[in-house]
């Protein structure tokens, strides 16, 4: 059987993962490398490397940082599809049309709401636009969710 092609490969952000990062770790090596030679000296130079190597190793430190702002988005797009399958089990119903008219923080302040409830908070929701702080408020049963990134 021949392989058929995927749409399920692998995601790369060009930018990220094949310029920036790189660059920012080869920046940083060199410049800690560098400064290590002229450390000690009070000239120009050795001002001049330990700036190369503050700024090598911040923007190495941001860019890493950034792998935690993806995994907070592939977070909220889970906690997405946990409401709109707990409404689902809980109505029977699509939450797509109430979702198109909701704010993402909405929904993730829906998440909290128990079965019994969700369906009625959801609903008032939209008809009242809550805020996460009013539709927490309403909350009777509270789910905690201790598995947040």
């Amino acid at each position: 059987m021949a392989d058929l092609p995927t749409k399920n490969t692998p995601k790369y952000s060009v930018w990220h993962h094949f310029i920036l990062l790189p660059a920012a770790f080869i920046i940083a090596a060199y410049g800690v490398r560098r400064y290590l030679h002229v450390a000690g000296d009070d000239s120009e130079i050795s001002r001049l490397w330990f700036s190369v190597m503050v700024l090598g190793v911040v923007g190495l430190g941001v860019l890493l940082l950034l792998r935690q702002h993806y995994a907070l988005k592939l977070q909220d797009r889970l906690i997405r599809l946990e409401v709109r399958q707990r409404y689902f089990e809980v109505t029977g119903q699509s939450f797509r049309p109430l979702e198109k008219q909701l704010a993402l923080k909405q929904i993730l302040s829906l998440r909290f709401a128990g079965d019994a409830e969700l369906a009625a908070l959801a609903q008032a929701t939209v008809g009242q636009n809550l805020t996460p702080k009013d539709i927490q408020g309403r909350i009777t049963d509270f789910q905690f969710d201790t598995m947040r990134v």
